[in-house]
């Protein structure tokens, strides 16, 4: 699990980076899930979380909210 104070003090470049990495492991994640050899169903639904996180964390530094 990402902390929110780390994705916070990154710039959006990196962010963004950050967020790719994610999609990427999550891509991979899925395949293995269709084909039933999945070992942590549990780091699939964080990744999506962290994405998540990531993206709201970018749309505040662009609105200037925090």
């Amino acid at each position: 699990m990402l902390k929110l104070d780390d994705l916070r003090k990154m710039t959006i470049e990196e962010l963004r980076k950050k967020e790719r990495e994610l999609r990427k492991e999550l891509m991979e994640m899925r395949f293995f899930k269709s084909i039933g050899r999945l070992d942590n169903p549990a780091r699939y639904r964080q990744i999506k979380r962290d994405i998540a996180r990531i993206l709201t964390i970018i749309r505040e530094k662009e609105l200037g909210i925090r």
